[in-house]
């Protein structure tokens, strides 16, 4: 095992008691980008010219789906004031970009790349590379939750729900999760994860695998928790932070093995949730988004997945998505601009 000196100051332990003050904010962070920028498009198709393998892209690693803007942002941050009001600051990280609804707010900070991630590492195209620094945003608050733009609170939050007296809760899937030691090439990069982390973590004494995958759910995380497993786990954080596109052989770290590894270090319990799940693309889309519309005010969250890939930007799945949130969020938060138009004039979503 590599081990990665750091300084004192960035060491830190947190009790495995989990305190439940209230006192403590919860700050949420937010990976961001907008694809359909002419001039991210252009750094993404010189990067795709310079550093892109295919032979080693991961599965839908470099599809427009993974980057293309439905306008999720502004609806996620509509259902956060809606049902988590109590939240504390909102980092909002991305390439030198900026929402163009996005108003100037106190308790909303825009993090450049290049204030987490070195130079000759610019830019980056992977969301586990840029997620593996989201504990060294400056005054990032010790417990927060980290939230992918398509995952929504659907419920008024209750914060025993996801830090609890037994610790981080951990949502996972009913779905098995693999038991082999290889990653797979022909596997998602949540497979992948998953097999990364047992490996991994069966060196570890005592450690007891969760046969379960991952839920596509909001992450409570501790910053301290983070810091260590930066520290025991110092090849595995490099190696996520040599990818410039998604690779099928780097699996991501934080959507699985940092919270794995919050379980084993007693500071995180698992459960399962009730949510839904929805995959644009599915034949059943239209009833998991009229299912949303019937549960909408009950359901703890919710995913809406961008799975159409290279479709164009106004194909009629994703503009049921858009019809749906502005039916189901109608009411602009106060981190917006001025309200959004009748979705009927408004640019597809």
């Amino acid at each position: 095992m590599h081990v990665n000196k750091k300084p004192a100051s960035r060491r830190f332990f947190y009790s495995k008691k989990l305190k439940v003050s209230g006192v403590d904010r919860i700050d949420i962070v937010y990976l961001w980008v907008n694809g359909n920028d002419p001039v991210w498009q252009a750094k993404r198709q010189k990067a795709q010219q310079q550093k892109l393998n295919p032979n080693q892209l991961a599965q839908y690693g470099n599809v427009a789906g993974r980057y293309r803007d439905n306008g999720e942002l502004r609806y996620n941050l509509r259902a956060l004031e809606r049902f988590f009001p109590d939240h504390g600051q909102i980092f909002i990280v991305t390439d030198a970009q900026r929402p163009d609804w996005l108003a100037e707010h106190e308790k909303v900070t825009l993090i450049d790349h290049a204030e987490l991630i070195p130079a000759i590492a610019r830019p980056v195209f992977d969301a586990g590379h840029i997620e593996s620094y989201l504990h060294h945003i400056p005054n990032l608050s010790e417990r927060f939750i980290y939230l992918n733009d398509d995952i929504f609170f659907g419920a008024p939050v209750k914060l025993d729900d996801w830090f609890g007296p037994t610790g981080v809760a951990v949502h996972f899937e009913p779905n098995a999760a693999p038991t082999g030691e290889a990653i797979e090439q022909h596997e998602t990069a949540l497979v992948n994860a998953a097999i990364l982390s047992r490996r991994w973590l069966m060196l570890r004494p005592n450690y007891h695998h969760i046969p379960w995958l991952c839920a596509h759910a909001p992450r409570p995380m501790l910053k301290s928790a983070l810091w260590e497993l930066e520290h025991q786990a110092a090849d595995l954080f490099k190696a996520v932070r040599s990818t410039t596109f998604r690779v099928w052989h780097v699996p991501p770290i934080m959507s699985d093995l940092a919270l794995r590894w919050m379980i084993h270090q007693q500071q995180a319990s698992p459960c399962h949730g009730e949510a839904l799940y929805i995959s644009s693309c599915d034949t059943h889309a239209a009833a998991q988004l009229a299912s949303l519309s019937q549960r909408f005010g009950q359901l703890p969250y919710f995913c809406i997945n961008d799975t159409c890939d290279d479709c164009a930007n106004d194909d009629p799945r994703l503009s049921a998505v858009g019809r749906t949130l502005a039916q189901l969020l109608p009411q602009p938060s106060q981190f917006e601009i001025a309200p959004l138009a009748k979705f009927a004039s408004a640019p597809a979503q």
